[in-house]
């Protein structure tokens, strides 16, 4: 079964010859070709209920794992193994932050002092091709994009997702800061309890048929508890660090990697004041973002900022910060949780970047995959290429991504 990975548990006890991995029946060890072919007949196991834990080596993904196994879940803990460019020194240099040896190893520790299964899916390739290509794309387009939002769609969500399916199991698990409630027969995407670790921004794109086969294990709780339960359930990933970096860079210098990866995409042009007067010239639109301030390579009397990127003049617009901000913009690409858009223009809480501080606003849904997001005040870092989601409450109410 090409990508997965099989624990060290011995022998598939079904008699092939494989090493063992999944178990589904009180005592019997099993590789995933036989679990799987068991399931398709129909032998069910000993927990009940089986839920696919998506793993990480981290603290979020090992207590969620933790809590299934308590809640008397059959809990299996399923692993990525994601492109990165290679490069870089130190043993886990040159591989994808999320799935880095030391990672792998630290999941499968976990997965083992719990007692569950764990396998290892190769998604390299629609890893590159999903995430990786379109971030590249996006940069050299004049945009600022977040790759956690297709990643979470396409490859979390989606091919993972495939995968807890064809083991079976009825729920994909993550320790995602966010929460699901179920209302009037449909599911509700919602804030996490711990608000300086939501993550529900990221997950604006599942819709019905995700949110019904998705838990959140971790979501009604702050990261101080979760540590605090790991280390009351003696878990050795306790303690560790977490990496807010973009995960298949290998030096976290994201213009180098554009550079390399798309040089034809990198040009320069001009850089222009606000009345369109070239003061300068820049090394490539991928190099900036709205509202940046460092490394324009313009002195002047007051400090600039990146105003607007002009892709199709190839144009760099700097001003100073009065400048900046705006009151509305066009989301693309639009996506309800619920499934419909809101019957009218809605008063919402827009957020459009995943750390920013919601903004009171009025989203209307314009019926062609867009909405106009009309502010209350003006927002200085409104980025194409980030997403504005869209808030009723704690309740995530749609998105999509910047378009202007």
């Amino acid at each position: 079964m090409g990508g997965y990975g099989n624990p060290p548990y011995g022998g598939c006890e079904e008699g092939c010859a494989a090493l063992g991995g999944g178990r589904l029946t009180e005592g019997r060890r099993l590789c995933y070709a036989c679990c799987a072919r068991l399931q398709r007949v129909g032998v069910r196991g000993m927990g009940g209920t089986r839920v696919v834990v998506a793993m990480s080596g981290g603290v979020d993904s090992s207590v969620a794992a933790a809590l299934l196994v308590e809640q008397g879940y059959e809990v299996i803990g399923l692993m990525a193994r994601l492109w990165a460019e290679g490069g870089g020194v130190g043993p886990d240099q040159g591989q994808n932050r999320c799935c880095a040896p030391q990672a792998v190893d630290d999941a499968r520790r976990t997965a083992s002092s719990l007692g569950i299964p764990f396998y290892l899916v190769n998604l390299e390739a629609a890893f590159k091709a999903c995430v990786v290509d379109p971030f590249v794309t996006e940069y050299s387009l004049g945009r600022t994009p977040n790759p956690c939002l297709v990643c979470n769609k396409q490859i979390r969500f989606g091919r993972l997702m495939q995968q807890a399916l064809a083991l079976g199991a009825s729920h994909l698990a993550t320790g995602h800061y966010a929460l699901i409630d179920e209302v009037g027969g449909g599911y509700r995407l919602r804030r996490g309890r711990d608000a300086r670790k939501d993550q529900s921004y990221v997950l604006y794109r599942l819709g019905q048929a995700e949110l019904g086969r998705v838990l959140f294990p971790i979501g009604h709780l702050s990261k101080g508890e979760v540590r605090e339960a790991a280390r009351r359930r003696g878990l050795a990933v306790a303690e560790r660090e977490e990496s807010m970096e973009i995960c298949f860079v290998a030096d976290d210098d994201y213009r180098r990697f554009v550079r390399e990866h798309a040089p034809e995409a990198v040009r320069p042009g001009p850089i222009l004041d606000t009345s369109g007067r070239e003061i300068g010239r820049h090394e490539g639109l991928a190099f900036y973002t709205i509202g940046q301030r460092k490394g324009i390579g313009i002195a002047g009397p007051a400090a600039l900022y990146v105003v607007r990127l002009d892709p199709a003049e190839n144009a760099v617009v700097v001003g100073p910060a009065s400048a900046l901000g705006r009151q509305s913009l066009v989301a693309r690409d639009v996506h309800y949780p619920a499934g419909r858009p809101p019957s009218g223009p809605a008063r919402v809480q827009v957020q459009i970047r995943y750390r920013a501080v919601p903004a009171p606003a009025t989203w209307t849904d314009c019926g062609d995959g867009t909405a106009l997001v009309q502010l209350d005040r003006p927002l200085r870092d409104i980025t194409p290429g980030q997403a504005a989601v869209a808030y009723d409450g704690d309740v995530v109410a749609g998105g999509g991504i910047i378009a202007e």
